[in-house]
């Protein structure tokens, strides 16, 4: 069960990563990313940061590349923001969730359209 710091710090890290792509991260390669969920270990060493990327499985590569590159600019940028012992190690990764509705609702549709639905 997680805590309520890592909760609220996960908020908070999800809340100023956005602000920072949406406001002044200069890498061209981050292109349609948004933060989905941010998840904050119990000890915070780690915050898993799920990227949303609008766009092709490349695209959504070429983001998470980005990302990572990226990855100690933003820590040290979100430092400065929330003060904290030690901030925790930022990890990227793809948020799948969207990527499955995605295609639940394509096979629905196909469903649909051949009447076995």
């Amino acid at each position: 069960m997680k805590s309520k710091r890592t909760v609220r710090l996960g908020a908070l890290i999800q809340k100023e990563i956005s602000m920072l792509l949406h406001n002044g991260l200069k890498n061209p390669n981050v292109g349609m990313a948004s933060i989905s969920h941010v998840d904050v270990t119990s000890d915070l060493s780690y915050a898993t940061v799920q990227v949303s990327v609008i766009g092709t499985k490349q695209d959504q590569m070429k983001s998470l590349g980005a990302l990572q590159q990226s990855a100690g600019f933003i820590r040290s940028h979100l430092a400065k923001l929330i003060t904290i012992h030690k901030f925790p190690e930022l990890r990227f990764e793809i948020d799948a969730g969207q990527q499955h509705a995605a295609r639940i609702d394509e096979i629905l549709h196909e469903l649909k359209e051949k009447g076995e639905l």
